[in-house]
């Protein structure tokens, strides 16, 4: 499916698009550095502005516009945040102990695969599981996870069972060492915050990213999940996802359709998105 500047999105997509995916953001973070490559890239990034340990608020609004902008976006908006991610992305690298760069295209098609599950996670949660014709749908249009990288189209596998079988795969090559597995439970816990917020926040914010996250990171972040976790986490998602059920879309797309509106503003007036 060739997606054009103009076309808006599937209906499935746009359901896709809710602030209950905010939940579950810290878990898709963990997927993606499970890579040991992009671990240790993060984790040793020199790039301070970037950090979501030192910079959580700022970390949060460049990620979640990129996602507003790879879903939502023109092929021109798109074009503009490729390359104010290509700038910043210049400069995480590193050879020793684990080399990294951030332009390799495996490892962008790991993140975008990240992101992808995600939002198929986040849909399968608040309507459940969709046609395969919207399965489809949805999943063609996730490759621009990716391509607002500098992923090559052709690198995203051809259809939804393609993908499957890459997740699976790619289960296979998670990989923690003491450097990842301490900066990543560092962000389940929120210990990077200050004391009041973290005592506030902590223990629920840990108890809704182990929720989200697939067993085999569970296993390699080192976190015990038992049945009776499951079932308290399950009671939640469904409040979550008759609540949003309820709320008007503008409601529903929030704060999603407000970094879009903040990226665009910014582009306008020269203002860094990055």
């Amino acid at each position: 499916m060739t997606v054009t500047a103009e076309e808006t999105p599937p209906k499935v997509v746009l359901d896709s698009i809710s602030g209950v995916a905010l939940a579950a953001a810290a878990a898709n973070v963990v997927m993606q550095l499970s890579r040991l490559p992009i671990g240790h890239g993060v984790a040793k990034s020199t790039v301070d502005s970037g950090r979501v340990d030192k910079h959580p608020v700022k970390r949060a609004r460049t990620t979640l516009s990129y996602i507003a902008v790879a879903m939502l976006g023109t092929d021109g908006e798109r074009k503009a945040m490729r390359q104010e991610v290509n700038r910043a992305h210049r400069q995480v690298r590193g050879k020793e102990p684990v080399p990294y760069n951030a332009f390799d295209p495996e490892l962008q098609l790991w993140v975008a695969a990240c992101l992808y599950f995600g939002v198929e996670m986040i849909y399968d949660l608040l309507y459940g599981k969709p046609t395969p014709e919207q399965a489809e749908e949805m999943y063609h249009y996730g490759a621009r996870f990716g391509t607002t990288l500098q992923m090559k189209p052709d690198l995203w596998p051809a259809d939804r069972a393609a993908f499957e079988e890459y997740w699976q795969d790619g289960l296979k090559k998670i990989q923690m060492d003491d450097l990842t597995r301490s900066y990543l439970r560092d962000l389940v816990e929120l210990r990077f915050l200050h004391a009041p917020v973290r005592l506030a926040l902590g223990r629920t914010h840990t108890f809704l990213t182990l929720g989200f996250l697939p067993q085999p990171f569970r296993d390699e972040l080192g976190y015990d999940w038992t049945p009776r976790d499951q079932q308290r986490f399950d009671r939640i998602t469904r409040v979550l996802a008759r609540t949003n059920r309820l709320m008007p879309r503008p409601a529903r797309e929030f704060p999603f359709n407000l970094y879009l509106y903040d990226f665009r503003r910014r582009i306008k007036s020269g203002r860094p998105v990055v």
